[in-house]
């Protein structure tokens, strides 16, 4: 009756999981409740997973990520990357990929999406090439590089956890590396070559975009002392990532040639996005002016925030420029970077270089509807500008410059907690949790900023640690794996391997990678020990497998992309389908190389601490060789 429950309690998960308008970390807590309402777990086994000590290590891993962010780790990496677009596509995705994958390999997949998108945006546009042929690719990448070590992914992390309850040795850092990072690499050569093939070449529909990463138009002023003077364009626009479209020199236009030596007082129209603009003005050596200067104390204040606003219909704006309206004055906000439709944006563009109606500048462009605004200001205006009628506030979060001078140290903080974690001189929470403080005590990152991580990862892994255990304690997992075992006789243990593989990436789609695994983790276990065989191939084989969920946008780093890409379904099935195929036939044949099938026999040295026995119980008579003395 208790197995009855529980597999009727997975149904339910599969079922909640699908439904998109339930936010999943309400779906995780049902779980939860169901496991403690049925008696299946007492509330203390129920809630244990919220306080385990790999939950507590991802929550720092998180927040030690943002350390990583914020001190601008990810996209001093990221924006070199540039470089590589003028070899063209498929050399940028090449390189583009190796790097996402190794910084995923120990961050994050989702923060290392999130950092590199604005890059691969930005590089794709230079290059021409529709983004749609960059984003997925970036995707693919950070999932790739989560199967090397035992940090790059959550899922490893909580099935090592998973193993350790049930009395096997945990995941070794560098244990994945031997078949992970071979199968990385295969993956990255298989998207680089069938990606210009099965990838759309697909923009957006209407002219305007909807995300956030719209394309801005800025000035920007070389003073006389600035260190570019006397140096190359191509410093800024490839080595950083910036779209320089034309220079004013003493009222003559000049071409954006990358050869071009740069002199004082020159006027740079800027095109980019939202991260393009912000770096800009971080850079010392060039003053943004598209608007004033930003040397005022008002905005030097902390407690700053970055916005974008409209310009809607029947706005008093509408027909007036920046300087006109005296707008810093009005509004308290400074007027950074400037976004039209694309129609009118090349019209601008062509106002500002003098070639149509005379030079203009920015500040003395008159607006139009549908205009969208950079704004940095103090965060109390926000709320006045959003009560007008002139503005509409469409998004904003609070500008924290890159703090450049602190990425050596939030790397050596970081390593540093991996480091004594994975050599046991503490726990791996302890470890975890001195880098977050070290990070905040250090202002690597700011304390607010080092808490924002994703909750819903955590919840979802707490309740799924619930779930498993539920599988282990009624016997569920036992009850399948007997059944899943009986294969064996038709196929050998490889069949059984791929089937549960097979079954952890469907059950990826509608669950997360984290649940499938854990959902998995125990049937694979028992159905090892019905086969006689070692456990430990059938559970990296499940650990491995639950990274290779790309046939589905579903995945979070997939979900990141999913819009700017302007990706349909289908596109996911198309190169995520051969994709999968090939790194789960590369995972049935290599899997049983670096763990074998064969079991210890009595007289080995055990691999863990604790006997296989610990497990679970046999259900029925098995080999003595299964079952550890």
């Amino acid at each position: 009756m208790t197995i009855a429950i529980v597999l009727g309690i997975v149904v339910v998960a599969l079922v909640l999981f699908s439904i998109d308008t339930i936010p999943i970390e309400v779906s995780s807590l049902v779980v939860v409740c169901l496991l403690a309402l049925t008696g299946v777990l007492t509330p203390t086994q129920a809630f244990e997973g919220f306080s385990n000590d790999t939950v507590i290590f991802i929550f720092t891993l998180l927040a030690m990520t943002q350390g990583l962010a914020s001190t601008g780790v990810v996209q001093l990496v990221g924006q070199r990357l540039a470089f590589f677009a003028r070899f063209g596509h498929q050399t940028f995705v090449m390189a583009m990929m190796v790097a996402v994958a190794s910084f995923s390999s120990i961050i994050s997949n989702t923060v290392t999406t999130a950092a590199f998108l604005p890059v691969a945006c930005g590089a794709a546009h230079r290059a021409k090439v529709p983004k749609s042929k960059v984003l997925l690719p970036l995707a693919y990448a950070s999932m790739l590089g989560g199967m090397i070590f035992l940090y790059g992914t959550s899922t490893n992390l909580v099935v090592s956890a998973a193993l350790q309850r049930m009395g096997l040795p945990g995941i070794g850092v560098t244990e994945l590396a031997p078949l992970g990072l071979p199968l990385a690499i295969i993956g990255i050569i298989v998207v680089v070559l069938l990606g210009p093939l099965l990838l759309p070449a697909r923009e957006g529909q209407g002219g305007v975009e909807s995300w956030t990463l719209r394309d801005y138009i800025t000035e920007a002023m070389l003073p006389p002392d600035s260190r570019y003077v006397g140096k190359e364009l191509a410093d800024i626009t490839e080595g950083l990532g910036v779209r320089v479209i034309g220079i004013i020199r003493e009222g003559q236009t000049l071409s954006a040639v990358p050869t071009y030596r740069m002199q004082g007082d020159e006027r740079l129209i800027i095109e980019g996005t939202r991260s393009d603009i912000m770096r800009v003005k971080d850079l010392k050596g060039i003053e943004l002016r598209p608007d004033v200067k930003l040397s005022d104390e008002e905005l030097d204040a902390k407690d700053t925030v970055l916005i974008e606003a409209s310009v809607p219909q029947g706005s008093s704006l509408v027909g007036r420029s920046l300087k006109e309206t005296l707008f810093l004055e009005r509004y308290g906000m400074v007027a950074l970077a400037l976004h039209r439709k694309p129609a009118i944006q090349r019209i601008t563009k062509l106002q500002l270089l003098g070639r149509t109606f005379g030079e203009r500048s920015l500040s003395m462009l008159p607006l139009s509807v549908g205009d969208v605004l950079l704004l940095r200001g103090p965060r109390e205006r926000v709320s006045e500008l959003a009560g007008g009628n002139n503005l509409v506030v469409l998004s904003g979060h609070e500008y924290q410059p890159p703090r450049y001078g602190k990425a050596l140290l939030a790397v050596v903080l970081f390593l540093g907690a991996l480091a004594a974690g994975s050599l046991e001189l503490v726990p791996l929470s302890v470890a975890g949790l001195t880098g977050m403080l070290l990070m905040i005590a250090t202002k690597c990152v700011d304390a607010r900023h080092a808490f924002r991580v994703d909750w819903r990862v955590v919840l979802l892994i707490g309740s799924m640690m619930a779930l498993g255990l539920a599988m282990e304690e009624s016997g569920a997992g036992k009850f399948i794996g007997n059944a899943v075992a009986g294969l064996g006789a038709y196929g050998g243990p490889r069949t059984v391997l791929a089937l549960l593989m097979v079954l952890t990436i469907v059950l990826s789609a509608p669950m997360s990678n984290q649940a499938a695994a854990l959902v998995v983790l125990p049937v694979a276990l028992n159905a090892a020990q019905q086969l006689g065989v070692d456990p430990r191939a059938f559970a990296m084989g499940v650990t491995l497998a639950a990274s290779c969920s790309f046939i589905t946008p579903l995945e979070p780093s997939c979900v990141l992309v999913y819009g700017p890409g302007h990706y349909r379904f289908t596109d996911f099935f198309r190169l995520g389908t051969p994709l999968t195929a090939i790194l789960v036939a590369a995972l049935v044949v290599a899997v049983p190389w670096v763990w074998p099938f064969h079991q210890k026999g009595p007289d080995a040295p055990p691999r863990g601490n604790t006997p296989v026995s610990a497990v679970v119980a046999p259900a029925s008579p098995v080999p003595a060789a299964v079952v550890a003395p």
